[in-house]
């Protein structure tokens, strides 16, 4: 399943080509027609994340909102930025939000020169060519958003619905805090206090959207891993300098991963290393996926277990 990062770079991929343009909105599957024409010839104004959740904000009120699910995936076509380090602001009816990435840039010009291509973006990202314009909608297209210059194709979400700033308001507030948008030590504090109100295990909170949002499996263990912490443990046996010390992390870790576009969990890679890791997720992680193996850092085997239907990855040796 994607997790907040992928998410984040694909509202930011919106950000460069769709967003102050007339969109041309059509469902090629045929599930998404009815909210498709409440959309079709719209100005699109804003596209913004929230944990694993996208918004996207049209001239009339309405929003788009997409959550990716396991299967889901959007592949953009046409002239395409390449290059997500874009950042940006974005309005809700309470107010104006500012979203920044660790480098601070607030600007369009951080983003590369659009080129055609075809760029398929959900957990991993992958490019191929583009042969025709428009290209033919490929497999069970959900929806399609296509400009002159640039289409974007959605396929298998779990959720694909047009809502009102209503209806936003409520999703916003099911969700946990993110780093890239609720900032500074309010966002911090609702995280540590509703951890430590709790006596469900850390493992099961992390992947709980309404404590902290966009934390996925891979993340989930990784930042674990980090803290030294079972899994197992319960929320509220937690010392706040530990919670908190988890809500740090993971502001470090998303950044990282959106600039990156791969979730890097290892500190400090550096040139061979790093170009490894970039290519290969074994490379790059400290405990998921290496079930059996020993642990990079006391030699323990790497635990796998099932926590809540996931798989859960930890080291009994250093997370104690």
């Amino acid at each position: 399943m994607p997790e907040g990062h992928s998410v984040h770079r694909i509202a930011r991929q919106f950000n460069a080509n769709f967003d102050g343009h007339r969109i041309a909105v059509s469902s090629p599957q045929g599930r998404f027609a009815d909210g498709a024409a409440l959309l079709d010839g719209h100005l699109l104004e804003e596209t913004f994340a929230v944990g694993k959740q996208m918004f996207s904000h049209f001239e009339h009120g309405l929003w788009l909102r997409v959550h990716l699910g396991i299967y889901g995936a959007w592949d953009f076509s046409g002239e395409v930025s390449t290059t997500l380090g874009q950042t940006g602001e974005y309005s809700r009816p309470s107010g104006s939000i500012r979203v920044e990435d660790s480098r601070g840039e607030t600007s369009l010009a951080s983003i590369g020169a659009p080129r055609r291509t075809r760029l398929r973006m959900a957990e991993h990202e992958a490019e191929g060519e583009l042969a025709a314009w428009p290209p033919e909608p490929v497999g069970a297209v959900r929806v399609r958003l296509l400009t002159e210059s640039s289409c974007a194709d959605l396929r298998g979400p779990t959720a694909c619905e047009v809502i009102d700033e209503a209806q936003l308001e409520r999703q916003l507030d099911k969700l946990g805090p993110d780093p890239l948008v609720d900032r500074g030590a309010k966002a911090r504090e609702r995280f540590v206090s509703r951890v430590l109100a709790k006596k469900t295990p850390i493992g099961i909170l992390l992947m709980d959207q309404s404590v902290v949002a966009g934390i996925g499996n891979v993340y989930r263990a990784e930042i674990l891993y980090r803290a030294g912490l079972d899994p197992h443990r319960p929320g509220n046996s937690l010392t706040r300098d530990e919670a908190e010390a988890l809500w740090t992390d993971w502001c470090k870790l998303l950044k990282i991963g959106v600039e990156v576009g791969q979730m890097m969990t290892i500190d400090g890679l550096r040139g061979a290393r790093r170009i490894a890791a970039l290519r290969n997720r074994e490379d790059r992680h400290w405990v998921y996926g290496r079930a059996g193996e020993p642990c990079r850092s006391c030699g323990t085997p790497v635990a796998l277990e099932e926590m809540q239907a996931r798989k859960l990855y930890w080291c009994p040796g250093c997370q104690h």
